[in-house]
């Protein structure tokens, strides 16, 4: 009777994620696997409403700051490590130089990477994973993916993450135990270091998943180009509606109303075409760190 229980419960389940996966009629430009992302993103939000939050929650109300900045200066070293590796592939050498004195400073005088001694030296922080390096080389990033709780990513990142793996220094720490440990303790730190920043996501978002999208996918844009180039316009074509039909048609009319001149007034010149430097309203290139729960 149990295993009969058991059976029904994956095959309701499994109806519902594939009642999720068939919302989306008309994916998103650039987001083919739209239906599945969005069925994932609700199961991976969920996952942290019920589980990481509370836990980052707790984790905050049981560790003073001091402590816990000492911990995310403590995997950020370790970081820095595979981080510099990334960055001499990409032949970025003064950086990957960088990277490295960073780890010999922390971990020599920051006791052993628990205080940031460079970032006072003047040696900044780099970001670099697999994924960046293959972009660098002009590998495209495919769709858009949202992986079961690692959250946010693109085909090209998802394949990364294989070698981010095992070039992480706490891949090769023994025995296992320990080194499971430790990934549970950075990824409950990197939660926690993120609380403010989903706050103000859950308050602020409209559409939470199409937020996470497009600040995931400008913020590995900018990285890839160094900070060079405008981050990729995403506002091209709107998103399909997901929500109320009738207030969306309430919404379009205002516009079309708003959008024609009054009588006697002449209309509005057309903004000039070519590139700006102003990023769009909607759009902002995130902190480090958000959304992406990389653990480094």
């Amino acid at each position: 009777m149990q295993a009969m229980g058991m059976r029904r419960a994956i095959i309701v389940a499994g109806a519902v994620a594939l009642a999720g996966c068939a919302t989306v009629t008309t994916p998103t430009k650039g987001d083919p696997f739209e239906s599945y992302n969005r069925t994932m993103f609700k199961v991976n939000d969920t996952v942290d409403q019920y589980a990481f939050k509370p836990v980052a929650k707790g984790y905050v109300w049981a560790v003073p700051e001091p402590v816990r900045n000492s911990v995310t200066n403590f995997f950020s070293n370790i970081g820095d490590v595979y981080i510099a590796a990334n960055n001499l592939l990409q032949l970025k050498i003064a950086d990957g130089v960088s990277d490295i004195m960073r780890v010999a400073i922390n971990t020599l005088f920051g006791v052993g990477g628990l205080f940031d001694v460079a970032t006072i030296a003047k040696l900044p922080k780099h970001s670099g994973d697999f994924g960046l390096t293959l972009g660098h080389y002009g590998m495209p990033s495919g769709p858009y993916v949202v992986l079961p709780l690692l959250g946010p990513s693109t085909v090209r990142d998802s394949a990364g993450l294989v070698v981010d793996y095992f070039g992480n220094p706490l891949t090769y720490v023994s025995p296992d135990s320990v080194s499971w440990a430790l990934y549970g303790v950075n990824l409950i730190n990197v939660r926690a270091n993120l609380l403010g920043a989903t706050d103000v996501l859950a308050d602020a978002a409209l559409d939470k998943y199409s937020f996470v999208r497009n600040a995931y996918l400008q913020r590995r844009q900018y990285l890839i180009s160094g900070g060079e180039n405008d981050t990729p316009d995403y506002g091209e074509a709107p998103l399909p509606n997901y929500g109320d039909t009738e207030g969306a048609a309430a919404a379009e009319g205002a516009s079309a109303t708003s959008a024609a001149p009054a009588s006697g007034t002449a209309a509005a010149p057309a903004p000039a075409s070519g590139p700006s430097n102003t990023v769009p309203g909607n759009q902002y290139v995130p902190p480090a760190g958000f959304p992406s729960f990389r653990l480094r």
